[in-house]
C-alpha cells in the first residue's frame, strides 16, 4: 500500500471549517447501528474531522464510463460523518435513505443528494469485510464501480477542476 499517498490526501482532505470529535465509543456504536465494520481508512479520516465539505483538491473521482453527472468523473465534496447532528445527514441516516431512495442493501452512504450517491459497498464482502465503493444513480437505475475499498477510493481522488466538462 502507498502510504504517502493516502497521508497527503488525509493531511489536506477536508476543507475549512470545525473539527469534530470522534471517540471510540462513537466508531463502536456506529458500527453497531449500521450493522457492519467501517474501513480504517474511512477512520483515519473522520477522526480528523467528522464529515463535512472534502478541500477543492479531492472532490472528484474518475471513471472510467460515463454517469449522468460527467463522461469521465463523479463528484465527491461532502463525506458524511457518523456522529448525530440535526444540520446535516450522516451515515448513520443510511437505512432510512437507502429505503427512500430503492438503493440495494447492504450499503453504507458517503456522500449525495438523492438523486446520486457514492456508498460503501458491503454486498460482495459481508458486514466484516472491507466494502468497495460505488457509484448509484437513482434516476437512471444505474451504479458504477469506482474502487476495490476505500483507501483506493481516496487515493484516486482528484480535483473536479482538473476535468473540462463545464461542471463545477
Amino acid at each position: 500500500m502507498n502510504d504517502a499517498r493516502f497521508d497527503e490526501v488525509k493531511a489536506t482532505f477536508w476543507s475549512e471549517g470545525p473539527d469534530g470529535t470522534l471517540t471510540d465509543a462513537a466508531v463502536r456504536d456506529a458500527e453497531q447501528r449500521l450493522g457492519v465494520r467501517l474501513p480504517e481508512a474511512l477512520l483515519a479520516l473522520l477522526r480528523v474531522r467528522d464529515g463535512g465539505v472534502v478541500a477543492d483538491a479531492w472532490d472528484a473521482y474518475p471513471t472510467d464510463v460515463p454517469t449522468s453527472w460527467s463522461d469521465d468523473h463523479v463528484p465527491f465534496d461532502v463525506l458524511m460523518g457518523i456522529g448525530e447532528n440535526d444540520d446535516r445527514l450522516s451515515m448513520l441516516d443510511s437505512a432510512y435513505l437507502i429505503e427512500e431512495w430503492g438503493l440495494p442493501s447492504p450499503l453504507v452512504l458517503l456522500s449525495g443528494d438523492g438523486h446520486t450517491w457514492i456508498a460503501l459497498d458491503y454486498r460482495t464482502c459481508g458486514a466484516d469485510g472491507e466494502p468497495s465503493v460505488t457509484w448509484f444513480d437513482v434516476e437512471d437505475e444505474s451504479e458504477v464501480p469506482l474502487a476495490g475499498d476505500f483507501r483506493t477510493f481516496v487515493e484516486g481522488l482528484t480535483a473536479s477542476t482538473a476535468f473540462d466538462d463545464g461542471q463545477d
